[in-house]
């Protein structure tokens, strides 16, 4: 495996600086600013075992490396490891565990993750307690000597709950347990866990960090050179790994990610706003909105509040369905983080996988919509919301 970022130290330059250069400098041999992309599956050797760095592109690609410092450089680590989707990243996680292992997991995540948990790892005697992580006492009263990992998102999917990351990674380490943040929500453009206490801090590359709706990869970091070794041994022994085109693509997206997540700020407070006036709403999910119950600890942990919101709809199945089915600026996707504006139904949707008296425990009800908010022009996000609103769920 290559070393060649195994020490990189944490760059201490502004964020902006970083995105646009950590991990990156012009090639040596011709100059080119931009890394190459090494589409190569194997590197010649001097002699048997004897190379400059790169033997075999599963085990280290130049391309990915430049990704991977990167990527460790915007959340102020020191270890990045690129994988082949967001899944793929945190599948690795799981495969520190052992059989009989204990995990206690915030309730409201992404349905591919809690699908993984209880269709995959259960199976391999992998026990996993979902709580309302919002409560401390319920992620306390859950972790025992068992527990070896807390893992978490926040904000959550779909419904935006803000999570205590420091109260939180302080009951993990309480019992010795890894704490893990998915940070996909917010990037660390708005919010670095690992500052926080947080052991591993995973994300799906295909979001914000891509920011392009083109490429599908994922990442995890850790300031931890040990825990690093293990997440590298599997990314290695699994083969789980990005081609260098796809680390090129997001390489072109962290450049861009400070400016981009300024934009989708602003568009989702104005939307989320204007939602929140709206007699066909009954809720809307934003932690940039003081009614928001976490509001004050995301105005404290993040830099500002994403470009991501969910609504809860006075409506029916059938009416819920038919405005997301009526927006024509939104484009009707799963996925979110592009710079183009996406809806979803998360009941029918992305977390279709989770069972539904689940789902209506958690709060995913038949009239909540999951928004990704793009960089269009507000005011035609928002005269594409009033139109939709008048042809389904507005009763008055």
């Amino acid at each position: 495996m290559s070393d060649d970022h195994s020490d990189v130290e944490p760059d201490r330059t502004a964020f902006e600086t970083r995105a646009i250069h950590g991990g990156q400098q012009p090639d040596p041999a011709t100059g080119a600013v931009m890394p190459p992309i090494y589409a190569s599956s194997t590197f010649a050797q001097e002699t048997p075992g004897e190379h400059r760095g790169y033997e075999y592109s599963r085990t280290g690609n130049p391309t990915r490396t430049a990704l991977e410092d990167n990527l460790a450089s915007l959340e102020g680590g020191a270890h990045g490891r690129a994988f082949a989707s967001g899944m793929a990243a945190i599948n690795t996680v799981l495969n520190l565990l052992e059989s009989g292992d204990h995990v206690v997991v915030g309730r409201d995540v992404y349905g591919g993750t809690h699908r993984l948990f209880t269709q995959v790892y259960e199976d391999y005697d992998l026990r996993f307690s979902f709580v309302d992580a919002t409560d401390h006492d319920a992620v306390a009263d859950a972790a025992g000597p068992e527990t070896q990992l807390v893992w978490v998102e926040t904000p959550t999917n779909p419904l935006l709950r803000v999570l205590d990351i420091e109260a939180i990674t302080a009951i993990a380490h309480e019992y010795d347990a890894l704490a893990a943040v998915d940070n996909t929500f917010a990037t660390p453009a708005l919010q670095r866990p690992l500052e926080y206490g947080a052991d591993i801090v995973a994300h799906s590359l295909t979001k914000y960090l891509g920011g392009h709706s083109d490429v599908v990869g994922g990442a995890l970091v850790t300031d931890d050179a040990d825990l690093d070794a293990q997440l590298g041994f599997y990314q290695n022994s699994v083969g789980a790994i990005p081609d260098p085109f796809a680390c090129f693509l997001v390489l072109r997206g962290t450049k861009t990610l400070p400016v981009r997540m300024e934009r989708h700020s602003e568009n989702a407070r104005k939307l989320a706003t204007w939602l929140a006036e709206q007699s066909a709403v009954e809720t809307v999910h934003y932690p940039g909105l003081q009614s928001h119950p976490q509001h004050d600890l995301a105005s404290r942990q993040m830099a500002d509040f994403g470009g991501m919101l969910s609504v809860e709809f006075d409506a029916t199945l059938e009416e819920t369905e038919q405005f997301v089915s009526s927006t024509e600026v939104f484009t009707l996707a799963e996925s979110l983080g592009g710079v183009e504006s996406l809806l979803e139904h998360p009941a029918t949707m992305t977390h279709a996988a989770v069972p539904a008296k689940e789902r209506r425990e958690t709060g995913i009800t038949d009239g909540l919509v999951r928004f990704s908010v793009g960089l269009e022009a507000v005011a035609d996000l928002r005269a594409d919301l009033e139109q939709a609103l008048r042809t389904s769920v507005d009763r008055h």
